[in-house]
């Protein structure tokens, strides 16, 4: 992802104020702000900064979840007109991230992984976000990992 994902959102910013898409705009310079964030903090530590793949889709997970938990939190609240605006931003970081699976394939994992005798729950969560990191959310799986080991 490292310079080619940075290129890519520097070019989509560049379109959207091109096509006045100003609240996207502001979305990927935000996620470009804290990737840059991220590359100086791996520099002060001494490492080259150039992010990964998985740095940079980390990232944006995190911001993913943030923005489901501001969602739930603002419908709870009764502020529509915010969680609407969290849904929107929502939308265009999880543009940016690789498909996500599905319940269903993280469930064939789950009895996979239970045919090669896993059966206890931490065991369970560590082989099976070895597949699922990047392309499921965490939440998710623990709950289909729960429910699979019943």
């Amino acid at each position: 992802m490292g310079n080619g994902f940075k290129e890519k959102l520097s070019s989509d910013l560049k379109n959207s104020l091109l096509n006045k898409d100003f609240e996207k705009a502001g979305v990927i310079r935000f996620l470009l702000s804290l990737l840059h964030n991220r590359e100086i903090e791996k520099k002060g530590t001494g490492q080259a900064p150039i992010l990964t793949d998985e740095e940079a889709i980390e990232i944006l997970q995190k911001e993913v979840k943030k923005r489901k938990e501001a969602i739930e939190l603002f419908k709870k609240g009764g502020r529509p007109e915010l969680a609407e605006k969290e849904t929107k931003e929502l939308v265009f970081i999880t543009e940016y991230l690789p498909p996500q699976m599905s319940k269903e394939e993280i469930s064939t994992l789950v009895e996979e992984l239970k045919k090669r005798g896993i059966s206890d729950f931490n065991s369970m969560m560590k082989e099976i976000t070895k597949t699922t990191k990047g392309h499921a959310d965490g939440k998710l799986v623990s709950e289909i990992v729960r429910e699979g080991l019943k």
